[in-house]
This record gives structure tokens, C-alpha cells and sequence, in this order.
């Protein structure tokens, strides 16, 4: 070590140096400097604004993207080397790598700095980070490649890497657009190529595959052009309207993609049938804007779980109420306020649960249970009611492991197999004996929940491990970091 001529000593330190692993890519990236030294940038950096572009005034700080990658897969080097071991795959069998990367991307409201006085600014911020999934090596003369590394716990914050803080809105579509634009750059030239990466002291060859599965609806909506989610057209897999959705509940499969969104999109600009506005909506079903990015047309685990307590949550109100019995006339304002009330009172005093003002994963995880459903049953009139309601829930329970866990296949290959029965059972019930709130309308998480579940684990093996928590947890963090106490009751 001693005797070694010096610039070898200042490369051996440069490896060591957390975070600067020289790396190189082939062919070389489009557009991306080759300089593998880089820390944060600016978050503008890489967006060059034109005369009529109103200057962008925001703070967002990144990080490039494939330095990122080069140094999350460097962190994972043991696991690597341990992996090839354990495969018994020797370095000169071994052609190259392939890595799964879940990409998410998350806006969090209202992040100003609490000091107790003056107004409170509304400042929003959008967090974009990614997630090492899994590494497979590729075998000369194998036709399958061996997984080597497997992320286990896809959902922490600890293997979820942030890429890119901006204070914007994400509403602000223009705003993400020109702040995310140098990033989808990045990653459509990281597509085309290799990196070239040392690992385990020797060089190795990395192709990177992207998912974006950690967004809500909203962001995919936005991300993919398509309208809001109050639209008629109610998912962001297949194109059916809410009101087909509604009758028809289980039987659709997922048919839109990327691809299709842009060609869409394309047809909407230019109008080539000359059509009026509804026929064109129809053509597009619903594209209206350009996609920006490409997302996995998936199913978000976490806000499917928040969307279905909310509708259960108004379920029991108008179970309460006797909804079913009252045939036309509407109840009033003050009467939903009664049955409301009630339930919350209830749920207060039996399951612990404090009325909350917008739904969030720890209230609907203890909602969805069978003693908060005995609890309401206490307060529904007639025994045939409660027996619905126990069977709605006990459906739902037997459905929601599916979507929530890691690896459905292995940890409840039961409920999987069910899955379409229960879901068909559940359905029936929604059409039939709650057909008041379901004639017609749907909500969009209960539609995915029912119609597509068991096709997207069919493609991907998991909903669960693909979802937005790891990302939703880095921003408790991020709100610890700026001394952020806000929405946490006190």
C-alpha cells in the first residue's frame, strides 16, 4: 500500500469517499455531462428557460440521477457479492446486471415553517425518490436470470432515496413539468444505455429498468394526461366510465399505457376526424393533456386502502340512517350530520377512534376490522342489515391482503385464489342490498380494487411492495428535518 505510486492512492480514497464512485456510461448519456463527481444541484439546473418563459420561481435542490443510481447501487455491493455467492455464479459466467428501479413521486401539503405568528404561508413541497428493488444477474448460456438481490422491505423509508426536493404545488402542473423535465431526460437516455460501474474490484455492466409505481392517482393522472380524477372516465388502467364501472364491477382488464396515452393525446391535439368536443373526449377517453411520464399503469396499495375506509365510513353513516328504506326523498343536511354524529360517537367509545377531518392510513386501518364493524352493527336497526354489513366487511378483509402484502403469492396464497370469487360476491352485494349508493356511481379506488387486482398481480407478483409508503414515510422525515410539527394532533 505504502510503495504505491500516489495517484493510485488518491483513487483508492476516492472510492472510499461516501457517495463518488467514478462510473461510466455506455454509449455515453445523451445530453448528461460524463463528470461522475457531482453533489447536489440546483433543481433548475439542466432546464434552459426561453424569452417567453416566465422565470421559474421555486427552490428544488437534486441530486443527478444516474450519479444517484451509481451510489445506491454501490451501497448495495455486499449484498451484491454476497448474492453471487450464494447463487454460486463465478465473475467470468456472469455477462451483466439488470436492476429494477421503483420510482415515486409525492407532493405534501402545506410545509411553511411553524413559528406561531403571522400568517401562515401556504408552501407546498414535492419529494421524487426511488427505490432498488431487485438485482438479477445474467448467466452465459442461461435463459432466465438469477435474482441476486431482493429489496425486503420495499416500503421503508430506509431503502427509498430522494432524488429531488421541490417547493411547488403539485397541482402546479407547468411548475412539476419544468422542474421534473431534466430528470425524465436523464432517465429516458439512461434507457438506451449501460452503466459501467466497479464492484467487488472488478468492472461490471448495469441496464436500469423503471417502474413509476410509487404515485396517488392524482400524480398518475397528471403525470399521464389524463383528466382529474372527478372524471367520468374513473381509471387509470382501463377506460371505462363511472357509470359502466358501477354495473359492470369486476370483469375489465387494464388497457392503457404510456404509449397509448401519448397517442391519444396526439389525436386530441389534432382532431383528425373533425369531431365535436364530446366525440373527441370519447375517442381519447379522456387523455387531454400531454403525458409527461411514463408510469406503471398499477394500483396504488396505500390511498386504495384510504379511498375504501372513506367509502365504508359513509356506508355506515347511511346505514345508520336506514338509506336503503327511504326510496326518493333525500336526507337532509341535518339529519346526515345526526347519523354522522352517531357513528362517531360509537367509534369513539368502542374502538378508541377519534373523529378525523381527512382520512388517513392509520384511522382506515383500524376501521377496516371486524369489531369496528360489530360496533356500527350495535347501531343499525334491523338484524338483516347487520348481516350485509358483516359480510361486506368480511369480504373486504379476506380481499385486502391481496393488495396489501409484499408477496401475496406466498403470504396469503388463500385469499389469492379467491380473490375474483370474493370479489364477484362483493360486487353482487354492492348492486343488490347497498344498490342506493351504487347505481351508477363508483368510487375510483373501490372500481381498481374490485376489477383489477388479480391481473396486476398476476404481471407484477405484488400490488403491496410497489407502493407509495416508502416514499409517504421519507416525508414525516423530511417534515422532522425542517422542525415541521404541523397535522399531527396534538
Amino acid at each position: 500500500q505504502i510503495f504505491q505510486p500516489l495517484h493510485a492512492l488518491r483513487a483508492a480514497e476516492k472510492e472510499l469517499l461516501p457517495g463518488f464512485h467514478p462510473f461510466e456510461w455506455q454509449p455515453a448519456l445523451k445530453t448528461v455531462s460524463t463528470s461522475w463527481d457531482v453533489g447536489m444541484l440546483d433543481g433548475l439546473s439542466g432546464w434552459t428557460s426561453s424569452v417567453e418563459d416566465i422565470p421559474v420561481d421555486t427552490i428544488a435542490r437534486r441530486f443527478r440521477y444516474d450519479v444517484a443510481l451509481a451510489a445506491a447501487v454501490k451501497d448495495l455491493e455486499e449484498d451484491l457479492m454476497e448474492g453471487m455467492k450464494e447463487h454460486k455464479l463465478d465473475d467470468s459466467s456472469v455477462t451483466g446486471f439488470s436492476v429494477t428501479i421503483k420510482e415515486s413521486c409525492d407532493g405534501m401539503g402545506d410545509v411553511s415553517e411553524k413559528h406561531g405568528n403571522g400568517p401562515a404561508v401556504p408552501e407546498k413541497a414535492v419529494r421524487f425518490s426511488f427505490t432498488i428493488m431487485s438485482v438479477s444477474a445474467q448467466v452465459e448460456g442461461a435463459e432466465a436470470a438469477v435474482v441476486i438481490f431482493q429489496e425486503m422491505k420495499p416500503n421503508s423509508e430506509l431503502s427509498c432515496k430522494p432524488l429531488c426536493l421541490m417547493f411547488v404545488d403539485e397541482s402546479d402542473h407547468e411548475m412539476l413539468t419544468a422542474v421534473l423535465g431534466p430528470l425524465v431526460a436523464e432517465r429516458d437516455a439512461m434507457k438506451e444505455s449501460r452503466l459501467i460501474l466497479s464492484l467487488g474490484g472488478l468492472q461490471r455492466s448495469f441496464r436500469f429498468h423503471f417502474r413509476g409505481t410509487g404515485y396517488d392517482e392524482k400524480m398518475v393522472r397528471e403525470m399521464e394526461g389524463l383528466e382529474a380524477s372527478g372524471s367520468t372516465y374513473i381509471c387509470t388502467l382501463c377506460d371505462s366510465t363511472r357509470a359502466e364501472a358501477s354495473h359492470n364491477m369486476v370483469l375489465h382488464s387494464i388497457t392503457r399505457s404510456h404509449q397509448e396515452n401519448l397517442e391519444r393525446y396526439e389525436m386530441w391535439r389534432t382532431n383528425p376526424f373533425s369531431e365535436s368536443a364530446d366525440e373527441l373526449r370519447d375517442r381519447v377517453k379522456g387523455v387531454s393533456s400531454k403525458p409527461f411520464m411514463e408510469t406503471q399503469p398499477t394500483l396504488d396499495a396505500l390511498h386504495c386502502d384510504i379511498g375504501n375506509a372513506t367509502e365504508f365510513y359513509k356506508i355506515f353513516q347511511d346505514e345508520i340512517g336506514e338509506m336503503h328504506a327511504r326510496g326518493d326523498n333525500p336526507p337532509t343536511r341535518e339529519e346526515r350530520r345526526r347519523w354522522r354524529t352517531a357513528l362517531d360517537k360509537q367509534l369513539r367509545n368502542v374502538m378508541k377512534l377519534k373523529p378525523v377531518m381527512r382520512m388517513n392510513g392509520n384511522y382506515a386501518r383500524k376501521l377496516m376490522t371486524t369489531e369496528a364493524a360489530e360496533a356500527v352493527c350495535e347501531l343499525v336497526p334491523t338484524e338483516q342489515r347487520r348481516e350485509a354489513l358483516r359480510e361486506l366487511m368480511a369480504l373486504y378483509l379476506q380481499m385486502k391482503p391481496v393488495w396489501r402484502s409484499t408477496w401475496p403469492a406466498r403470504e396469503c396464497p388463500d385469499q389469492l385464489c379467491r380473490y375474483s370469487f370474493n370479489s364477484q360476491r362483493f360486487a353482487e352485494l354492492l348492486s343488490t342490498t347497498f344498490k342506493y349508493r351504487y347505481d351508477g356511481k363508483i368510487t375510483n379506488y373501490l372500481h381498481k380494487t374490485l376489477a383489477h387486482v388479480p391481473e396486476i398481480v398476476e404481471r407484477d407478483g405484488s400490488i403491496g411492495a410497489w407502493a407509495s409508503e416508502g416514499n409517504e414515510s421519507g416525508n414525516k422525515l423530511f417534515r422532522r428535518f425542517r422542525k415541521m410539527n404541523a397535522r399531527q394532533s396534538k
